[in-house]
């Protein structure tokens, strides 16, 4: 079953913020060192994604069209509009509290390498084993982003769910249109693409900068589409 791993990844998810919820009592003092530290792991994360390229060229062109692109659509305004849609169905306490939950999560747990190659790994050959490790992983921040941000974590169980589901469902139809070479100069550029953005979430955390990381998720189709003209001519 192509979608288990993902499944099971949500699940994860929703049963982690579940469990950060029973948490999220604790003195204000532990939670503001709690989020310090979750921004500082982050952030240390990114940038050792962001060294992994093999052409860092790849990566400023990406980001800074991705910027482009993503400005151009408002992307980080209209996810913060739908987070605060949820929070208002769902009757929220505290304003943008859910939202920014949602937001952060939803960017935490899409970015990154694993989510593509375990989702092609279980479309592909039927192996779940990196969306397991993923699940684990994106469980444990789950606790600790919910005990902190609140409940609107557990709704990045839905963008995670349509993005990894559909990579899953397809991968068998990139597998052949795509040549091995240009996946794994493809892998490495979205995980130094994404490790920028990631280290950028981890300075938001901290408070050290207020970027607007959704808008600079078109870069991840820029960083496709350039590897794939590149590998057309080179391969």
């Amino acid at each position: 079953m192509a979608l288990w791993g993902t499944i099971v990844n949500v699940l994860f998810i929703i049963i982690g913020s579940l469990i950060g919820r029973l948490l999220a009592n604790i003195p204000e003092s532990m939670k503001n060192t709690i989020m310090k530290g979750i921004g500082l792991t982050v952030s240390v994360l990114g940038i050792q994604m962001g060294i992994k390229s093999s052409n860092f060229l790849y990566v400023i062109i990406s980001i800074v069209l991705g910027a482009v692109i993503g400005e151009w659509l408002c992307l980080e305004e209209k996810l913060n509009q739908f987070g605060i849609w949820i929070e208002k169905k769902v009757g929220g306490k505290s304003k943008g509290n859910i939202a920014q939950g949602f937001v952060t999560a939803t960017l935490i747990f899409m970015i990154g390498a694993m989510a593509v190659v375990g989702a092609l790994d279980s479309g592909i050959r039927g192996d779940h084993q990196v969306l397991y490790t993923k699940a684990v992983i994106d469980g444990f921040t789950a606790i600790m982003l919910t005990s902190t941000l609140g409940l609107g974590v557990v709704f990045s169980s839905i963008p995670v769910f349509l993005y990894q589901g559909f990579i899953a469902l397809f991968a068998n139809q990139m597998n052949r249109l795509i040549p091995e070479q240009v996946m794994d100069i493809f892998i490495l550029e979205l995980t130094a693409t994404g490790g920028v953005m990631i280290l950028a979430i981890g300075l938001n955390i901290l408070e050290i900068t207020k970027i607007k990381v959704a808008n600079l998720l078109p870069g991840l189709i820029v960083i496709a589409v350039l590897v794939s003209i590149v590998g057309f001519f080179k391969y």
